[in-house]
């Protein structure tokens, strides 16, 4: 029997022009991250960007909301989904969101079949 191997689309990596918006910005949730370090276990930067896995954003969600509790700033780039839990406590924690007008297009791995956000915890 041969092996079946699933690739998950996960791992969009952020567009350029948005990555230059937030040039200089803490990332703790990069494309190539660093096995031993987990975004969810380090402080978080004062301005911290964030493009979190979209499989299973609540994590990064939480995260974000008690990191911007301590006073830093934390933007992320997540799916458009209102229906959803990790979306309740943005609208709960006063979050600012910013939609685009169309489907951005990732760097490297197509374009998801969803619209996204920008989300602002200031």
């Amino acid at each position: 029997m041969a092996e079946r191997i699933i690739i998950t689309m996960d791992n969009h990596k952020t567009p350029e022009w948005i990555m230059k918006m937030f040039g200089g910005w803490h990332d703790p949730c990069p494309l190539a991250s660093i096995p031993e370090k987990d975004g969810l276990e380090i402080e978080w930067g004062d301005k911290t960007y964030v493009n979190p896995p979209y499989s299973n954003p609540l994590p990064w969600v939480e995260k974000a909301i008690e990191e911007n509790k301590k006073g830093h700033m934390i933007v992320m780039l997540l799916r458009v989904d209102t229906s959803t839990k990790w979306f309740a406590k943005l609208i709960e924690a006063k979050a600012h969101f910013i939609w685009f007008g169309e489907r951005l297009k990732f760097t490297g791995s197509g374009s998801p079949n969803f619209a996204s956000m920008l989300v602002v915890l200031e």
